[in-house]
């Protein structure tokens, strides 16, 4: 089936850039394209696109003000389109909380360079958002936070994968972690240009300190530490107390930083004493880490088909057995947290 996009953006440079990149897609086909706002709403009624790409910078009516009067009146899978700047990738952090799928930073630099060095990831975001369309989520809202004293005592690490959806949900995980909660490690699939950006909102809107990990730190309670995309992964060593490791080398079930990276170290060194906790997200990243995970003892959680955007890398988990519990978006911080075995 083909997926029919249309392009949003002020720039006439960049929507003939974006469409040139999918051209030579054969399951991709550019049915218009957009300046502003305003023309996007008549086009969207008309052609009813699969996928939508939004420039958040745009004359008239900002992109956060359409991404929200459409996520609220026609949802529709939207893939941001970003400049490089501190300014783009914070408004693209929000635009991820609001229910945009993925994000694609704004190519820079002569149009004839950059056809060759975009490497088929354009085409990659958009086959991701259109596997959302016709989707109705199912996320209940999040519980408060959860006590001290409703803790399980034995916990010493939470580990977390996401990749597409996962922004908006770890915005609703971590809103019910209590401000002393055991050292979190996350690696969500994004861009690297954006991390830093998606720290800043997570940390508004959870009791712990969000912030991306360095190599070395030693990892504390009431911090959560999201990999920062820098083309290195985030991995766990020591055996109590324990410390973040930023390492090279290559791609792991096709991502690097990989959530199977992240969570095969938590199982050789925090084995029984940690839990796993696979989100939403296209692919199998993380199946086979939580695997290894749950055969070290640990506790291991999956999001459920109903609240996940994208049904990919929970259903690889459940499928190999890593998954000691199913739950909904809503309920995991309780089952990760509050539950006793």
């Amino acid at each position: 089936m083909t997926i029919r996009v249309l392009i949003v953006d002020d720039s006439p440079t960049m929507r003939a850039l974006l469409t040139e990149l999918l051209r030579a897609e054969p399951d991709i086909e550019v049915i218009g394209t957009a300046v502003d706002a305003n023309d996007a709403r008549g086009q969207i009624r008309a052609l009813d696109p699969d996928v939508v790409t939004l420039d958040i910078e745009m004359p008239g009516m900002s992109g956060l003000d359409f991404l929200e009067r459409l996520m609220r009146l026609r949802p529709t899978p939207v893939v941001i389109v970003s400049g490089l700047t501190q300014q783009g990738a914070e408004v693209t952090a929000t635009a991820l909380s609001m229910g945009a799928v993925d994000c694609y930073a704004k190519p820079q630099g002569r149009p004839g360079a950059l056809l060759s060095c975009d490497g088929g990831r354009l085409a990659q975001s958009i086959r991701a958002a259109a596997a959302t369309r016709g989707r109705q989520i199912d996320v209940r809202p999040a519980r408060a936070a959860i006590a001290s004293g409703q803790r399980r005592a034995d916990i010493e690490m939470i580990a977390v994968g996401s990749s597409t959806g996962g922004v908006e949900a770890l915005h609703v995980l971590l809103a019910s972690f209590p401000a002393d909660c055991p050292p979190t490690l996350i690696v969500q699939h994004i861009n690297g240009h954006f991390a830093s950006a998606v720290a800043r909102r997570l940390d508004e809107c959870c009791a712990p300190k969000v912030q991306l990990a360095d190599s070395d730190v030693r990892l504390m309670p009431g911090n959560v530490y999201l990999a920062p995309g820098n083309e290195r992964h985030l991995t766990v060593r020591g055996t109590g107390p324990y410390f973040a490791k930023l390492r090279p080398g290559d791609p792991v079930s096709g991502h690097r930083p990989s959530v199977d990276a992240l969570f095969h170290s938590v199982a050789e060194n925090v084995g029984p004493n940690a839990v796993g906790v696979l989100l939403t997200g296209m692919g199998q990243d993380g199946a086979h880490g939580l695997l290894a995970m749950k055969r070290a003892g640990a506790t291991t959680i999956a999001q459920d088909e109903a609240s996940s955007t994208v049904f990919g890398m929970p259903r690889a988990a459940i499928q190999l057995g890593a998954a000691g519990r199913v739950a909904g978006l809503g309920q995991i911080a309780g089952y990760a947290l509050g539950e006793a075995r």
